[in-house]
C-alpha cells in the first residue's frame, strides 16, 4: 500500500484541523508513516506521570489512539471524521519515568468502512513493550 500522506502532510493537517491538540508544544512527533505503519514519539514530561513515578494509563491510551489515527491518515488521506470505535489496551509493564514513550502502529485490515490495527508502546530504548493496543476506526463515507 502506498502512503497517501507523508508525516509532514499529516502534521500540517493535524495542526489545521486539531490545533487544540498542540497547545502544549511539540511533545509528540511523527517519526515515520508509510500507509501501513507509523512510529511516533512522546517526549517525557512530568505531566505524564501518575503517583508512584510510572507513566499514566491515560497518557499511553491517548498516544496509542493518536498513533492509530496517524497510520490511518497515512493510508487513506485527510479524513478528519474517521473516529475510534473500539480501543483495547493491555498494560504489560511499568513505563519508566524520564523516558520517552514510543508508539509503533500498524494496520491489520483496512476496509471501506472500518480499519483494524495494533499499537505497541515502548519506554525509552527498551525493546520490551509496556503496553499492547488493538483499535478499530470507523471511516466515513466519501
Amino acid at each position: 500500500m502506498t502512503a497517501k500522506m507523508t508525516p509532514a502532510d499529516i502534521e500540517a493537517f493535524l495542526h489545521a484541523e486539531f490545533p487544540q491538540a498542540f497547545r502544549t508544544g511539540g511533545d509528540i512527533s511523527i517519526e515515520s508513516a508509510d500507509g501501513r505503519s507509523c512510529r511516533m514519539r512522546q517526549r517525557f514530561n512530568e505531566r505524564m506521570l501518575r503517583p508512584g513515578g510510572t507513566v499514566s494509563g491515560p497518557t499511553l491510551m491517548a498516544l496509542a489512539d493518536f498513533a492509530m489515527y496517524v497510520v490511518l491518515l497515512s493510508a487513506i488521506g485527510p479524513v478528519g471524521l474517521a473516529v475510534t470505535t473500539n480501543l483495547n489496551i493491555n498494560f504489560l509493564r511499568k513505563g519508566a519515568a524520564g523516558a520517552d514513550v514510543l508508539a509503533e502502529a500498524r494496520i491489520l485490515k483496512l476496509g471501506k468502512r472500518l480499519a483494524v490495527g495494533e499499537v505497541t508502546l515502548l519506554s525509552g530504548e527498551s525493546p520490551d513493550p509496556i503496553a499492547h493496543v488493538t483499535a478499530t476506526y470507523s471511516i466515513p463515507n466519501a
